[in-house]
């Protein structure tokens, strides 16, 4: 089963004054293990299109699935629960909290149904080592550098094992080294754990590394030939 479908999406905009046509007939399918990037100039649509597909808007038309269930058609509060498991984001600021340690940031989605428990703690700690934070593991964001920073926020992304992942400039506020650190990470983990990405990007480099590469263009998404699908 596909970790997402998505069928002739559109999303537009109505004010009094006028009606503003953002996205038209977008069309997606992501297996478990395929990753995207998604490139356009500012005000194209693609942050509004993460945003549908991490449950965060609503298209004005089309559907959605992620795991074979129409997230659009739940109860608020059944769509929060949803989101918290099926949906991991990576934003271009880690909006870690600053009174929480490493290990208390990667485990907060775990909350939504209580206290961690054994298995969550543990899938916590294979993170922490997987991002190599092994030995900052009880440090506040203040006394990380913002490499660091961001790999929490990566970590925090996957602590629920979720099906789609979607990063909104990840490296943004990254130098070159820790873009690319950033980036190898982001994609083998996810390759990992079986869960498909969307990576929005204004920078070629990042794009380039995704195993599918599309652009938003006149309201529509198109991906480039040669993409492995």
């Amino acid at each position: 089963m596909a970790n997402l479908v998505v069928k002739g999406l559109c999303k537009r905009f109505e004010t009094t004054a006028e009606q503003l046509d953002v996205l038209e007939d977008v069309n997606l399918t992501l297996s478990p293990g395929d990753n995207m990037s998604i490139v356009g100039p500012s005000g194209c649509g693609k942050s509004t299109l993460l945003y549908i597909l991490g449950t965060l808007d609503q298209p004005t038309g089309g559907a959605v699935e992620i795991g074979g269930i129409d997230p659009f058609s739940l109860t608020t509060s059944k769509l929060a629960v949803f989101r918290n498991k099926s949906i991991g984001f990576v934003f271009q600021d880690h909006h870690l909290l600053p009174q929480l340690t490493v290990t208390e940031n990667i485990l907060l989605p775990t909350l939504a149904l209580g206290r961690p428990n054994a298995e969550q703690r543990e899938r916590c700690t294979e993170l922490i080592e997987a991002v190599g934070l092994a030995d900052r593991a009880d440090h506040l964001p203040a006394q990380l550098s913002g490499g660091q920073r961001q790999r929490v926020a990566v970590a925090r992304a996957l602590v629920n094992r979720p099906q789609l992942v979607l990063a909104d400039e990840p490296t943004g506020n990254l130098d070159e080294d820790n873009t690319k650190r950033i980036a190898e990470l982001i994609f083998k983990l996810q390759g990992t754990e079986d869960a498909s990405l969307i990576v929005v990007t204004h920078s070629p480099w990042l794009a380039s590394q995704a195993g599918r590469q599309a652009r938003i263009e006149n309201k529509r998404l198109l991906e480039k030939e040669g993409s492995t699908a």
